[in-house]
């Protein structure tokens, strides 16, 4: 005997599109949709308000792929970064990880995601064109390839560098600490400024 609808089509609909983000399944959707709704004052205006804006204002770096209400974002437009080290990433949630583990003030540059051929994601889908504009520029060293240590990131790793085997730039990737398999967002603090400051040529 299929399930009866207990709430209105209008809940529902807030509850399947709460399901949609990571880390949330049908019961975590629903708790979360209903304690939205009992707290609507103090949670449920403001969040949809803070929704509006962000989708208003937030936009991608036409230079490293970040997320910001600028472009360029705030991070490309820190004079106090050093402009000759770009750390490379699978997403943007990476960099905000590294940027939390404050282990190094560079740039950024974040491909889109990983090379998948069972996903149909090819070298052509990522920003991996753009990376090897910017390492070009004189003013950089260095690249750190920072991607997950999964099957994925480590192809992906290996396609960056033969890319970048023929521009001028040191390039390194990060050291032990981070655990095959593991992705960088999970990961604590403490151990992605170990990987920063113990990386290694590539």
């Amino acid at each position: 005997m299929p399930a009866r609808a207990v709430a209105g089509p209008e809940i529902e609909a807030l509850v399947q599109l709460l399901a949609k983000l990571p880390g949330l399944g049908p019961r975590s959707a629903r708790r979360a949709a209903l304690h939205l709704v009992k707290k609507r004052a103090g949670l449920l205006e403001p969040l949809a308000a803070a929704l509006s804006r962000v989708g208003e204002t937030v936009r991608t770096c036409s230079t490293c792929g970040n997320l910001d209400t600028r472009d360029p974002c705030s991070v490309c437009t820190d004079p106090t970064r050093d402009p000759s080290v770009i750390v490379v990433v699978e997403d943007v949630g990476d960099l905000w990880a590294l940027e939390r583990a404050g282990a190094l003030s560079s740039r950024y540059h974040v491909l889109g995601g990983v090379l998948s051929a069972l996903d149909g994601v090819g070298p052509e889908t990522l920003a991996i064109g753009r990376l090897v504009e910017r390492a070009r520029d004189p003013a950089v060293r260095e690249i750190v390839i920072a991607v997950n240590a999964t099957v994925e990131g480590q192809t992906t790793a290996h396609y960056l560098m033969d890319e970048l085997k023929d521009v001028d730039v040191a390039v390194s990737r990060l050291a032990h600490g981070v655990p095959v398999g593991g992705e960088l967002d999970y990961l604590d603090e403490g151990t992605l400024s170990a990987a920063l400051r113990q990386r290694r040529p590539f």
